[in-house]
């Protein structure tokens, strides 16, 4: 306990003094600060205490990474500060000053997508498997698939799709109802704005381009001097962003202005009414638009005969967006890419650079096996060795192969070879997954071979460097 005194009295000292915390948290394994001047903060004086496993700055917050002792060192740091105890919604709030306008509204992108992510990742497994019944030919010696020879797989085929459907065709139910929820306004007005979205009054968005290609034409709402296409948006998430953030600034509006005695009845009615209008009018067909030409761009460079080069950049630099938070930006995209071809490219490669990071840290872990003075290390390379090849990356990175520098290099090189191999061979994922070695379990099934011999690459390769390079730099 003395010793556990002794660090945080150091740390407080590194971070500049009690003074200058505005706030702190702490998560499974890091201390959260947020500083009143961030420029105060010694890395390399924090860095040299015991307790200390690593440092990092992101999303406006100083983060100290002291392992799984973090709840004790945290409660006898508040303590030794004279400061009260935070919530991570607190510190996100007041880090939020330290971080530019970019840096905020991708940080509010990934906010709203985070409680959809679970949702999410079973609808990819669900997809997973569903192709694995039914689009790879395992029976009668490679002829047929399982749903062809067994009336009870064909069952449970036919049967999950109503998962599949509620998750991803009613994508922008949550959308609207996460943006709701984060911007502190009615939730239910965001469920019910969400819904209008993907009535079943409304055509299909799946169906209207073929559907047009065939001559047909779209019903429509005929207000005799004006039409709206009766055009659902189904798993559209741009759309619905837009819808979403429009209800918000209405409510907040008339929140305002109107006296509380009547507010249930007004504040309601004229937040929700004008934002399902502008939504269908304006928004939907905006967004329809921008959404579609994202996800166009992104997939004919993927499909391109320049996609190689496009794949090792995103394999290569993936690791490095992550460190900036702009990672958040890919959901959206993923989720386009899904709506709009039936299954996205990019999932893959964010996959592989998960196991790439993973795998230069057991290639540190390795090296280092007989180091009597990297002892203490190993509580944090092998638990972050795990949770990179679970799909969390932050610790390993921050923790080990930023701690070093040369392993996070061997990492994204094995990304970026094995973004290459994967986009080469046009591997797909059903939707976002769960990452590192579980996301082969979200890859259509005609590319799970292919997506394997991947992942060895992206554990061999890393390793391999990081073997090399350790001979050199770490002596």
């Amino acid at each position: 306990m003395k010793d556990l005194k002794q660090d945080v009295k150091k740390v407080i000292q590194g971070v500049g003094g009690s003074e200058n915390i505005a706030t702190v948290t702490h998560c499974a394994t890091r201390l959260r600060f947020v500083l009143k001047n961030p420029s105060k903060a010694n890395k390399e004086e924090i860095e040299a205490i015991a307790s200390v496993k690593g440092t990092f700055t992101q999303a406006g917050q100083f983060q100290v990474i002291i392992g799984n002792d973090v709840s004790k060192f945290y409660t006898e740091l508040i303590k030794e500060a004279g400061i009260s105890v935070s919530s991570k919604e607190d510190v996100k709030e007041a880090a939020k000053q330290n971080m530019s306008f970019l840096q905020r509204l991708i940080g509010n992108l990934g906010e709203i997508f985070a409680p959809l992510i679970p949702a999410l990742v079973v609808g990819g497994l669900i997809l997973g498997f569903r192709n694995v019944l039914s689009d790879i030919l395992l029976m009668n010696g490679g002829t047929q698939s399982i749903v062809e020879v067994s009336q009870f797989w064909a069952g449970i085929h036919h049967f999950l799709w109503i998962l599949g459907e509620a998750i991803f065709h009613f994508l922008p139910v949550g959308i609207v109802w996460s943006i709701t929820r984060k911007m502190g306004t009615t939730q239910i007005l965001g469920i019910v704005l969400g819904l209008t979205l993907v009535s079943p009054q409304l055509f299909n968005a799946w169906g209207v381009a073929g559907h047009l290609a065939t001559g047909g034409t779209l019903p429509y709402w005929d207000f005799g001097f004006f039409r709206i296409d009766m055009i659902g948006y189904q798993a559209q998430v741009i759309p619905a962003i837009l819808a979403g953030f429009t209800l918000v600034y209405l409510e907040k509006f008339f929140r305002k202005i109107t006296p509380e005695y009547i507010s249930m009845i007004v504040v309601p009615f004229f937040a929700l009414i004008p934002a399902v209008l502008v939504a269908h009018v304006v928004l939907g067909p905006i967004g329809w638009w921008i959404g579609s030409g994202i996800s166009t761009v992104v997939y004919a460079g993927l499909t391109s005969s320049l996609n190689w080069l496009l794949a090792a950049v995103f394999g290569f630099l993936y690791a490095p967006i992550v460190i900036t938070g702009l990672h958040h930006m890919t959901n959206a995209i993923d989720l386009e890419l899904m709506a709009q071809f039936g299954g996205t490219m990019l999932w893959p490669m964010i996959a592989l650079s998960n196991i790439a990071q993973g795998s230069a840290v057991v290639g540190i872990i390795i090296h280092n096996r007989k180091n009597k003075e990297k002892e203490g290390e190993k509580q944090v390379s092998i638990p972050a060795a795990i949770s990179c090849y679970l799909g969390v990356t932050e610790p390993a990175m921050f923790g080990i192969n930023l701690k070093y520098g040369f392993p996070f290099i061997c990492a994204i090189i094995g990304s970026a070879i094995a973004a290459v191999i994967s986009v080469g061979f046009g591997v797909m994922a059903n939707s976002i997954g769960v990452g590192g070695l579980p996301g082969i379990l979200s890859i259509q099934g005609q590319y799970m071979i292919i997506f394997t011999i991947c992942m060895i690459i992206a554990i061999a390769v890393p390793i391999a460097l990081t073997l090399i390079a350790a001979k050199r730099f770490i002596k």
